[in-house]
């Protein structure tokens, strides 16, 4: 414990220990045990080199990149479902056929808080208020139910990692125990932790202290998912599971396609290492994310870093020549994840987020809560290792956002993306496949259908001819 101490100061960090003589033995032991749990990981002298290094990368990002040369992804990349269905089609069968195979594992990202929701619980047991009250994690959890059940030859159970943070992982596997895991097996769920780390002074020259004995941590961003693969030996279970695909999606998105057959085979059928699926822009400049080329690599280009120009750019069938917006929903291929895991863990950039932190002083043993911001929060972003996969090993799959994409992240009565906007496009697609399947639904009504009934509208040819009319009703297997 010695030289975890002698460590810090050697960093240039001695105001952790100002204080130290006042503290008792008891918490000078707890200082030092929460100070060796980091640097166990990196040292702290290499934390302070990668925000010094995160700075400077933000300072060249807002000058913007003159130089680079921006692109979408070719067509040997891209594709898009919309108006496409034989190769909807195809892609499910190969999909499946990997489903069935047991070859097929989902990893969900939950570590976020429902705070901005006005829920302390994790944001995966919001109700967003569907007549049946189902949470994410059940209606989730329902469609790889479903999606099993579809498995005609044998029983297939998908492994599901679930990657939870410090503060949400003991009420996210409370909430799974008490609802008996949603008629999953236990088995095929495995809970895992993302990682954390330290904050800075603005300067990014000091850590913050939270307390007397431990420093202001936060999750690592998105881009923390390789690290927390890595640290969980999440490979090691894929080999021993015999898992070779990978679908990776967000909590927040109420209408993704758990372990989708129609990516899983598009990425089969085209040899792709790495891919992503896309949503195509509203307008020329929506505030989102792009899936394109920057010097003829794989990337995702900030709205902000590209002109208007480029921006409103179309191509010669007058769509947006950028319009592949950035959903993060990925497919890994396993053998990519076994070669290139450590590289990226140990190479990805990290990005400075400046926030108000609450924050101790050991100096003076006083509190701060900060109206300003007075701290820096480093984070990975998850597509930074696109640039990593070879353009030929890289796919791209357009899909129809009223199918597949409505993320929940602002609170009721915001302008968008929130429970109001969820629950309209959950229950508006449902409705649209009853009406496909026969089903006579009168207007202005809204049909509840269960994930564990139809995946993606089939299994609902029973309802032929019947009438809706009235809202509320719930459709169950």
């Amino acid at each position: 414990m010695t030289d975890v101490r002698k460590s810090f100061i050697e960093a240039g960090q001695s105001q952790l220990f100002q204080n130290w003589d006042s503290l008792s033995c008891k918490d000078q032991e707890k200082l030092l045990s929460n100070l060796e749990q980091i640097s166990s990981k990196r040292s702290p002298a290499r934390l302070l080199e990668d925000c010094q290094n995160a700075i400077k990368l933000s300072e060249t990002n807002s000058s913007k990149d003159a130089g680079a040369e921006i692109q979408p992804l070719p067509s040997t990349s891209y594709e898009s479902l919309i108006g496409n269905s034989d190769k909807e089609n195809e892609y499910f069968q190969v999909g499946l056929e990997a489903i069935g195979k047991g070859e097929v594992a989902v990893i969900l990202m939950a570590g976020g808080q429902g705070t901005r929701l006005g829920s302390s619980q994790p944001k995966g047991c919001y109700d967003i208020g569907l007549p049946s009250k189902k949470s994410l994690f059940q209606i989730q959890a329902e469609k790889l139910i479903r999606l099993q059940d579809m498995i005609k030859d044998n029983r297939v159970e998908i492994p599901w990692y679930i990657m939870t943070s410090g503060p949400t992982r003991a009420a996210t596997e409370a909430y799974f125990q008490e609802r008996d895991y949603f008629g999953l097996n236990k088995g095929q769920i495995t809970f895992f932790n993302q990682g954390t780390l330290p904050a800075f002074d603005l300067s990014g020259e000091h850590f913050l202290m939270k307390d007397p004995v431990s420093l202001s941590q936060s999750p690592d961003g998105n881009g923390g998912l390789y690290r927390a693969i890595k640290d969980n030996k999440l490979n090691e279970d894929f080999e021993k599971r015999g898992v070779k695909h990978v679908y990776m999606y967000c909590v927040d998105n109420v209408l993704s396609r758990m372990a989708d057959p129609v990516f899983i085979g598009f990425a089969i059928k085209h040899g792709f290492e790495l891919a992503t699926k896309a949503v195509r822009k509203r307008d020329a400049h929506e505030a989102v994310g792009l899936i394109a080329t920057k010097n003829s690599k794989p990337c995702v280009i900030e709205y902000s870093e590209i002109s208007h120009e480029l921006a409103e750019a179309e191509d010669e069938e007058g769509l947006l020549k950028l319009r592949a917006g950035n959903i993060v929903n990925h497919y890994y291929l396993v053998d990519l994840l076994k070669r290139d895991l450590d590289q990226w863990c140990e190479n990805m950039p990290y990005h400075i987020a400046k926030k108000k932190i609450p924050a101790y002083c050991s100096a003076t043993g006083k509190y701060t809560k900060p109206t300003e911001p007075n701290g820096i929060k480093l984070e990975q972003f998850i597509f930074d290792v696109f640039d990593t996969v070879p353009l030929n090993k890289f796919g791209c799959l357009e899909v129809d956002r009223s199918k597949e994409f409505s993320p929940l992240k602002n609170g009721s009565g915001s302008r968008n993306d929130n429970p109001e906007t969820s629950r309209l496009a959950y229950l508006n697609l449902g409705t649209s496949w009853l009406k496909d399947a026969g089903a006579i639904v009168k207007d202005g009504v809204l049909v509840e259908v269960s994930s564990k009934l139809s995946y993606a509208g089939e299994n609902l040819s029973q309802f032929k001819g019947q009438v809706f009319e009235k809202n509320g009703i719930i459709l169950e297997k």
